[in-house]
């Protein structure tokens, strides 16, 4: 009995987890299409704040750089285009 107990205490707090972690990536994603439509003519460049934003991410989400890269639309198609073409 007492297993079971602690095993649905795990479940539930893995599942809480991970809800926690999908709104740490929901707020770094925010924050990626806002300093793109920035509309700078360059590279879009980051402020103190979009650091400090990232520095607290990092302290919080151990995962946090799998949604630091940037890249246009344009990219990802093209990205689509060449897999279809392996496939």
């Amino acid at each position: 009995m007492r297993e079971l107990i602690f095993s649905l205490l795990y479940s539930l707090s893995c599942g809480l987890r991970s809800r926690a972690r999908l709104h740490l990536e929901i707020i770094a994603l925010r924050h990626q299409l806002a300093v793109l439509e920035r509309k700078l003519p360059t590279r879009p460049k980051l402020s103190w704040a979009d650091r400090w934003l990232w520095v607290a991410l990092s302290r919080l989400w151990s995962d946090w750089r799998s949604s630091l890269v940037i890249v246009k639309p344009g990219t990802v198609v093209g990205w689509h285009r060449k897999g279809f073409r392996l496939y």
